[in-house]
């Protein structure tokens, strides 16, 4: 059978199989078997328990649940509170105003997270009611927090890096500081469009704002330091080469049990439901990257990834245009699929292909961090969406229109750092 025609038949089985709603892990460990059992002539059961060993042995990985644990712990803390009350003085005379904190508060929280979703809900829970007393636009609102709450996956540290670079055999660490420079240019990208959009309906937004003076700026930035000291000894760490990606985990953990006790939100309910949040966060992760390395094994034990990528160097295409390929590609696979199913499904099939033209594997990483971005809001499955329907009560496609503006922006910051490779590696040893 012809590497197409097996790879439509694995891809026709696992679309079946999310089609009835089997949970995803389940579905990429059947479609594995049965790829295993219908193109090769390996035994399915001996390679799943060795794809679930070393799919769950990697020291790497330890950082996930940490990281995730951390994002729990802070979840359930006065931190959003504190950041719209600290940063809301800053953005009054920017035109716009307080849609900004939406930026702003989104970009700091998913430093500390790592989640798109547990950063959308956090920073909404506080933002959406603020901005919808004080009069400004539903659509500004709604679509600005979408669009910011995607930076839970760009501004390290994020869970989807980690992913990748378990799945790509690519540092972590180099992830996490490669992700530095398109996060803030994507905060700056998000912040120039809220201008733009209150310069061309300053009808729609309030027109009275809050005075403040220098010292009353000052005193109210205090509120602002727990997290930023902690986004400072999190990514310091990692980014002066004092600590692993799993070290720093741990050091963020401790850092937000302490916040959470001096700003009294710790107690045991709030510490066990923050640790029983982790461990289901992370089983599901574990679960899926269970699903994904055996049918991964399962692929290249057919010889599948190695068909495509020769398939792909013999079509001839450039760097440009096999990017713009994948880029479709990934929006429609997020239409159906979450970030993390996208990571794992995707990379070990993609990696060769991508390598046969020369593309650097830690630049695709940020790269498919960012398509990733774009399926967090895109409908009928973005999970961000989910999350604002849960806050507002509003329609998917409702929200998902709102969102368009930063669903475009995100597109072009892919097409910039084609344009200009260096804003992803620039920082990296």
């Amino acid at each position: 059978m012809s590497s197409s025609l097996e790879a439509l038949t694995i891809a026709a089985v696992l679309i079946a199989l999310l089609g009835a709603g089997v949970w995803i892990g389940i579905a990429l460990l059947l479609t594995g078997w049965f790829a295993l059992w219908a193109f090769t002539s390996s035994p399915p059961g001996m390679i799943l328990a060795t794809a679930a060993w070393e799919s769950s042995s990697n020291w790497t990985l330890t950082a996930l649940p940490l990281f995730i644990w951390m994002g729990e712990i802070l979840y359930r803390t006065r931190l959003a509170q504190d950041m719209f009350n600290g940063l809301a003085p800053f953005v009054q005379r920017l035109p716009g105003r307080l849609a900004h904190v939406n930026v702003a508060a989104c970009g700091i929280f998913a430093a500390v997270s790592g989640s798109s979703a547990a950063t959308t809900a956090t920073i909404g829970r506080i933002s959406l009611p603020e901005l919808k007393k004080r009069g400004y636009d539903d659509r500004l609102a709604i679509g600005s927090l979408a669009g910011a709450g995607t930076l839970g996956l760009l501004i390290p540290p994020s869970i989807v890096m980690i992913v990748y670079g378990v799945a790509a055999q690519v540092s972590i660490n180099r992830l996490f500081v490669a992700g530095i420079l398109p996060g803030l240019l994507l905060m700056m990208m998000f912040s120039a469009y809220i201008v733009l959009w209150a310069l061309r309906h300053p009808d729609r937004l309030p027109q009275e704002f809050e005075r403040t003076t220098l010292a009353e700026k000052l005193s109210r930035s205090r509120l602002l330091i727990p997290v930023v000291g902690l986004i400072v000894a999190v990514i310091g760490s990692i980014y002066a080469g004092i600590a692993t990606a799993t070290e720093a985990a741990a050091l963020g953990v401790l850092g937000a049990l302490v916040i959470a006790a001096l700003s009294g939100g710790l107690t045991w309910a709030s510490f066990t439901e923050a640790l029983m949040g982790a461990v289901r966060t992370s089983c599901m992760i574990g679960f899926i990257l269970l699903g994904a390395a055996y049918l991964t094994r399962a692929m290249s034990f057919s010889g599948l990834p190695a068909d495509l990528a020769a398939l792909v160097a013999d079509l001839g295409l450039d760097r440009g245009t096999l990017i713009f390929v994948l880029t479709l590609f990934f929006i429609v696979l997020g239409m159906f699929l979450d970030g993390i199913s996208i990571v794992v499904l995707t990379t070990s099939v993609v990696l060769p292909a991508v390598s046969a033209v020369g593309i650097d594997p830690l630049w695709f990483g940020i790269y498919l961090v960012i398509v990733v971005e774009m399926a967090q809001i895109t409908p009928p499955l973005g999970f961000n969406l989910f999350v604002i329907q849960g806050l507002t009560g509003r329609g998917i496609f409702q929200i998902a229109w709102m969102t368009m503006p930063f669903f475009l922006i995100l597109c072009l910051l892919v097409v910039l750092i084609t344009v200009f490779p260096g804003i992803v590696t620039a920082l990296t040893p």
